[in-house]
């Protein structure tokens, strides 16, 4: 939503009705992409050439705001992580109170799904 218009527009309400109808498992996979999108985004900002002058304030905004959301979207996950974790989810059982991406059962499953996102 645009700062300057505190007043959600049509479009986004449809999108937030949107999104709270989809699973978990499809949150999560259009997530991935949309991180996807925005690390190549960051990306060309980031190399240099003949547009780096004009791409600087969109790039740096972006990065900015980016950063900040990833950040209080981890804060919100490791709070709500904190007190899940106690009884452990379908077939995880966490070892630690501080699990890390290398505790996904999925990365060593020899039949993980290798391929796009899956939504159920």
């Amino acid at each position: 939503m645009d700062s300057s218009n505190p007043k959600p527009s049509e479009e986004e309400i449809d999108f937030r009705k949107q999104l709270s109808g989809l699973t978990n498992e499809q949150l999560l996979g259009y997530l991935d992409q949309l991180l996807l999108e925005l690390e190549r985004r960051l990306l060309d900002y980031a190399r240099s050439g003949h547009e780096i002058d004009a791409m600087a304030d969109e790039g740096l905004v972006l990065a900015v705001r980016s950063a900040a959301r990833v950040k209080q979207a981890q804060s919100s996950a490791a709070h709500t992580a904190g007190h899940l974790q106690v009884v452990g989810i379908g077939d995880w059982r966490p070892s630690s109170i501080d699990p890390s991406w290398r505790d996904d059962p999925r990365l060593t499953r020899p039949d993980a799904d290798r391929g796009e996102p899956h939504n159920e």
